[in-house]
Order: structure tokens, then C-alpha cells, then sequence
């Protein structure tokens, strides 16, 4: 599924969330919807849990995308 179609259903949850709903109805399925986001990027391994706790330099980070486009 293409990241439009991902985008399209989003906002379409979000707009019939708001016609339907008042304002609560609209922000619990906006931040559900981010948690998803979330959870989803970590399950595919975008993300990491210690991108969340941990601060790292800016040559560390370059290191990581280097080695990564390597495939060590």
C-alpha cells in the first residue's frame, strides 16, 4: 500500500471523525492514529527505542547512515 493511500485513509478517518464527532472525537483519533505511526515505523525497523532515550552526535549518526547504505 503506497503511502497515499496510507495518507488518504488517515484523513478521510480524521475528517469523518470531525463531521460525526466534536473536537475530543477528532484528537483521539489524531493521536491514535500517531501512536499507530509510531508503533508501526518501530515494527518495520525505522525506528529504534533508543532513538527515544538517547542523544547522539551528529559524526555518530553520519557513521550509522554510512554503514547502513554498506549493509554492515
Amino acid at each position: 500500500m503506497s503511502r497515499a493511500v496510507v495518507g488518504l485513509m488517515a484523513g478521510m478517518a480524521l475528517g469523518f471523525a470531525a463531521y460525526f464527532g466534536d473536537f475530543w472525537a477528532f484528537l483521539l483519533v489524531l493521536v491514535l492514529g500517531a501512536v499507530g505511526l509510531v508503533i508501526g515505523r518501530f515494527m518495520e525497523g525505522d525506528l529504534e527505542l533508543g532513538d527515544f532515550v538517547r542523544s547522539r552526535d551528529r559524526q555518530e549518526r553520519i557513521r550509522d547512515d554510512r554503514r547502513r547504505v554498506r549493509g554492515d
